[in-house]
Order: C-alpha cells, then structure tokens, then sequence
C-alpha cells in the first residue's frame, strides 16, 4: 500500500471538537484520506445524515466477540461529523484475505446475524454512486451505460440470472478488502457499504473479488453453500463488479485488457457450471480448467 503524498489534515478547531490532542499523521492505504491522532483515526465525509446513521449503527455492535467494528466518537456538540470530518477509535489490524478466507467469512457471517432486525434504510434509495448503480443492475432493478468493451460479457452474465427467493437485509457489500487482522483480536470490520440484499450476496461478492484480484481457485467458491440460490448470487455479484468497473471507465473509457481477462476467465467458469447443471455446452464460451 502507498500513502497518499497530499492527504488533508483536520484543522486544530476539529481536533478539540473531537477533544483529540497530538500531531495527525496520514494513514497508510485506504484512498490516502484517513489520519491519525493518538488513539483515533479521523478522515473527511460527505453527508452527516449519512454518517449519523453509521455511527448509530456501529456504535450498536459494540463489545461484539466475533467481531470488531469502529467506535465513532461523539463531538463536543453530541453529533458526529465536524466541519466534513468524523472520527472513530483506532482500530489495530491488516487488511488481506489471502490465506484468512474461513475467518472473513465467519466474521461476516456473524457480523450480519447481528444486523439481520435492522429495518431497510431508506437513504439506499437516493444512491447514484457507481457501485449502488452497479448493484441495481446486478438485480435487474436498473440499467446503465458502459462501454462496448463491457456490454458484451455484461449481456451474457444477465442471461444467466435465475430467479431467486432469499431473503434481503442490510449487508456489508465490500469486505473483500474491509477486514483487518490482528493477534488476539476479532476481525475488524470497517468502512461500512450499505446494500439491502441477501447475505449470500454479500459472501459472494468476496468470492468474486478473490477470483478476480486475490489468486483464489475456483474452490473459494466452496464457501457459499451449495446450490442455484448461492451460484446465483455469484452471477450477480460477477455482474456488479463488471458494471460498476465499465461505469467507473465511462462510456466511452475502455478498461484495462488484464481487467476484462480476469472477468472473461471467471466467467467462463460460472457459465460452465450453470450450462452444465442445465444441461447446455456453453455457447461460444471457451471452456475453462477448473472445478467448483
């Protein structure tokens, strides 16, 4: 990870809002926003509605044993955003799934049994950010511009969506990379990314992200439990990552070829298996090497 050379620092006036003393000093990794200032991390945010309700959120699910999320702290005033900043506890620990895949899917799994009463926020509606674009495409609720480069693999994904009846609830949908690892401590999880959809969903879109990005073999895939319900959120889950990168690119943007390699690759996989539980040869795929 790199540190971001110019990251902004929260002026003094912030600091004793937040009753903080020290010298802030940027953190590594992240999008290089994020500093620190003794025990706690501040870093600048968009909407305070937004963020008041994070804080309510993840100030709820503290003292949890399976897992650890951050504390924000409250301001002199009692609310928790200062001037574009909010603030949390520090929370120690690495980021990187390689090797701690069966941990991040325990700390996940738990982590959403602790929010499945959690009533559907209705600021999920108001997202225009390429991610929540992407995932309404992903589930058929939408459509989206992206380049040619992207059009073709998206149109051959979406015709391998199946129906499905799983339940939907508040989920994480980017742990893949928000999941840091310490000694003797819980997995921590971080950078909250509100979806209202299944947690096989959320589950997938870490077995979609190994595949892609993190050297997972296909039997990564044998997390999910089995059956049309979990192959079917993987479909989606390869969709919304396809989509948001064609967004991100912009319509007339073009990816990087190693980018859509990897999607061409991991695709091929997911065609073969549902092709071949449909009894179809895949059409015009090429096969791949690979069990599920």
């Amino acid at each position: 990870m790199t540190r971001a050379p110019h990251a902004a620092l929260p002026p003094l006036s912030v600091l004793r809002a937040f009753r903080l003393t020290g010298r802030p000093r940027p953190l590594d990794g992240g999008q290089g926003q994020s500093v620190r200032v003794g025990d706690a991390v501040l870093k600048p945010v968009g909407d305070r509605a937004d963020v008041e309700w994070t804080a309510r959120l993840m100030n709820g699910l503290q003292g949890r044993k399976a897992f650890r999320v951050p504390q924000f702290l409250p301001s002199v005033s009692g609310g928790h955003v200062v001037d574009g900043w909010a603030a949390t506890r520090f929370l120690t620990g690495e980021p990187g799934p390689v090797g701690r895949w069966d941990s991040l899917f325990t700390a996940a799994r738990d982590f959403h049994q602790a929010l499945r009463d959690e009533p559907r926020p209705e600021r999920l509606d108001v997202y225009r950010h390429p991610w929540a674009v992407a995932d309404r495409v992903a589930w058929g609720d939408s459509t989206a511009e992206v380049p040619a480069s992207v059009r073709r693999p998206v149109a051959r994904l979406l015709a391998l969506r199946e129906p499905v009846a799983m339940p939907d609830q508040l989920v994480h949908g980017d742990l893949t990379g928000n999941v840091l690892f310490a000694p003797g401590h819980a997995p921590a999880i971080i950078d909250f990314s509100p979806y209202w959809r299944p947690v096989a969903y959320a589950d997938a879109i870490v077995v979609v992200d190994g595949l892609l990005h993190h050297g997972a073999g296909p039997s990564l895939a044998d997390s999910l439990p089995s059956g049309v319900e979990s192959e079917q959120t993987l479909v989606r889950a390869l969709i919304f990552r396809l989509v948001a990168l064609g967004i991100l690119a912009g319509p007339d943007g073009t990816p990087a070829d190693q980018e859509l390699l990897g999607f061409a690759r991991v695709s091929g996989l997911l065609e073969e298996r549902i092709r071949g539980r449909r009894g179809q040869e895949p059409t015009g795929a090429r096969r791949t090497s690979g069990t599920w």
